[in-house]
């Protein structure tokens, strides 16, 4: 049995909650509430992580508030062509050093932007229960965002996401109303394999 929604059908029975889920471009240009992105942070919270060491941070500006601008200006233009609808945008940073119970002074973490991606994933589908949209992107200017965002060292800018109410997808550039629509997924036979890699 396989699980069908939004247009795209799973292999296997999953929830439907994963293909639910997609990043559109198309925003109402809504400003989320304090308290919707609060709940979406606090999914992100209880990710899992190394030594439950939680290396994710997040740096936010709402829609219409004095930081809206700055984070704004960071993306490519591009992007900005957009996310200027969106209600949100989130600034996605881990932490490369970390605690342990053996280590007085912080080690280097090899999971940091492994465990970051499990909380952004965790963000993504909370936001989605609750009626909004999230789109992560790396079109965005990294030094530029270190620098201005006063990231401290040992950390790194890991993505930049734009969280929106989704509207019709014309009020887009014709050239992207084409790509507006939930993409489809390879095979997990690309990407699974029993006991090692496969050769060839």
């Amino acid at each position: 049995m396989t699980t069908t929604a939004n247009g795209r059908t799973a292999d296997h029975p999953i929830s439907a909650q994963f293909l639910e889920r997609w990043s559109p471009r198309a925003f109402t240009g809504e400003v989320i509430s304090e308290a919707d992105l609060m709940t979406i942070f606090e999914a992100a919270r209880w990710a899992p992580s190394s030594y439950n060491s939680q290396p994710w941070r997040f740096v936010y500006a709402r829609r219409g508030t004095p930081h809206w601008e700055k984070l704004l200006g960071l993306l490519i233009p591009f992007n900005q062509s957009w996310a200027k609808e969106a209600g949100a945008l989130v600034i996605v940073v881990s932490n490369s050093l970390m605690t342990t119970p053996s280590s007085e002074k912080p080690v280097p973490s090899h999971s940091h932007s492994f465990d970051t991606g499990a909380a952004w994933a965790y963000m993504a589908l909370e936001a989605q229960r609750i009626g909004w949209h999230t789109h992560g992107m790396v079109g965005f200017d990294i030094p530029r965002a270190f620098a201005e965002l006063d990231v401290p060292e040992g950390h790194r800018v890991e993505a930049a996401v734009a969280i929106g109410r989704q509207c019709d997808k014309s009020v887009l550039p014709e050239q992207l109303q084409a790509r507006e629509a939930p993409s489809p997924r390879k095979p997990i036979s690309e990407s699974v394999f029993e006991g090692g890699f496969k050769k060839g």
